[in-house]
């Protein structure tokens, strides 16, 4: 083989190396961008929250009507003492209790409403609620806080399923006017069953 064959069929071959090793970055960065980006989800059934960050649900009104207000708290300013998802959501819960710091946002939960437990079990969260939590208010009243209590309680997994009782008795029917409850209840759920949304 002439030394102009051996330059030219390594430059036929050089060529083909540099193509095969353009197109495959190509593929690999096409690829890269339209997979799928994994989003960590934080399942309330682990043994630790490693979110830093909860959100806790208000109200607002909206041209005459009521919507959620989701409001992120740090979980330093929530101090749950350790990170497991049950103590995360009770001191979460707590502070939807105390009422927001926010005048532009509110809430229909009445003061004096006690959360007088919480559990994160396989199947879901269940929280007891104070007798308090049924009294006064209409039917927006009543739907709005039905709706803090799950959006908030299901705030690490937003599929959760949320069992709700007070004094021990799960809830049934809210409110003079019946305003039925399924349990247990989540925020599709909610949705489907009531007119206040986000």
């Amino acid at each position: 083989m002439s030394n102009g064959q051996r330059s030219s069929s390594g430059w036929v071959i050089g060529l083909a190396a540099l193509i095969l090793i353009v197109g495959g970055t190509a593929a690999w960065l096409t690829w890269k961008s339209t997979a799928p980006t994994p989003t960590p989800v934080v399942s309330p059934t682990s043994s630790v929250v490693t979110a830093e960050k909860l959100e806790i649900y208000w109200l607002q009104a909206n041209q005459g009507s009521l919507k959620f207000s989701p409001t992120l708290i740090k979980l330093s300013d929530l101090d749950p003492g350790d990170r497991t998802p049950a103590s995360v959501l009770k001191a979460g819960l707590e502070r939807l209790l105390a009422g927001p710091a926010n005048p532009n946002l509110t809430t229909t939960i009445p003061i004096g409403t006690q959360l007088n437990s919480l559990k994160v079990e396989s199947d879901g969260v269940h929280l007891d609620l104070s007798k308090e939590f049924l009294s006064g208010g209409g039917s927006v009243s009543m739907q709005g806080r039905l709706g803090q209590i799950i959006y908030t309680a299901s705030s690490l997994d937003p599929k959760a399923k949320v069992w709700v009782s007070i004094a021990g008795e799960p809830l049934k029917v809210l409110g003079g006017e019946g305003l039925e409850v399924q349990q247990p209840m989540t925020r599709q759920l909610f949705e489907q069953d009531f007119q206040i949304g986000s």
